[in-house]
């Protein structure tokens, strides 16, 4: 079955490079190099033709630019490395480099209005229905919480610390004669489980439940 043809459009590249240049740069790149061989191609428009927009490496994989009227013999070179842009005369006027092509050829856009965009667009919305990325829209996952594995003391630890009301790394450690990490790390535990308050500058922890809150879940089980 053939695939369709897929067109990534940016209306507007330097708002992505004001906020993540390198990773926008990296994944240009990356669909640059190697979609066009499978269908994906890519538009990229902007109004600000300077070299931290469209960098090097971003011009170096997009063989074929466009510039219409720029207010610069720079922002040409930014775009097509040769003069010209300057002195278009607006209105759809453009230069074109191609990939196979070493000069610039002169072309000139047609107008279309408002209400050919709107029929263009109906006509496109009519070849099928969109196919919409669910996970993309779905509610967020919860990421913070540290992904711990299970301490064999952990279960001893959170008790004592409940039972005594001290949720202290340094009571766990002399009670339980292990190093500072393994108490740290049990104490993170004991706060993402939400059984510690978390740890603040000058504040210490304080625990969050009943001291007989362990005996409620034992009589439960029992």
């Amino acid at each position: 079955k053939p695939l369709p043809y897929i067109v990534v459009a940016i209306d507007e590249l330097a708002d992505l490079m004001m906020v993540a240049s390198k990773e926008v740069e990296q994944l240009i790149t990356r669909l640059a190099q190697m979609a066009r061989a499978v269908g994906i191609h890519l538009i990229l428009a902007t109004q600000r033709p300077s070299v931290d927009v469209i960098t090097g490496v971003i011009k170096a994989n997009l063989p074929s630019r466009v510039a219409f009227r720029v207010s610069s013999k720079v922002d040409s070179r930014t775009i097509l490395d040769a003069n010209g842009a300057e002195q278009l005369l607006g209105k759809g006027d453009m230069l074109f480099h191609g990939p196979t092509s070493s000069y610039c050829q002169r072309l000139h856009g047609p107008y279309i209005s408002e209400q050919e965009t709107a029929r263009f667009c109906g006509f496109l919305r009519k070849q099928g229905t969109p196919g919409y990325d669910e996970t993309i829209t779905a509610d967020e996952v919860q990421l913070d919480a540290p992904n711990f594995d299970r301490d064999a003391l952990y279960d001893q630890a959170s008790r004592l610390i409940v039972s005594s009301g001290k949720a202290s790394i340094s009571y766990l450690q002399r009670r339980l004669s292990i190093g500072f990490s393994r108490a740290a790390r049990l104490v993170d535990m004991m706060e993402a489980d939400g059984l510690v308050s978390g740890g603040t500058s000058g504040k210490p922890r304080e625990v969050l439940v009943k001291s007989d809150y362990f005996d409620e879940i034992d009589a439960r089980l029992n």
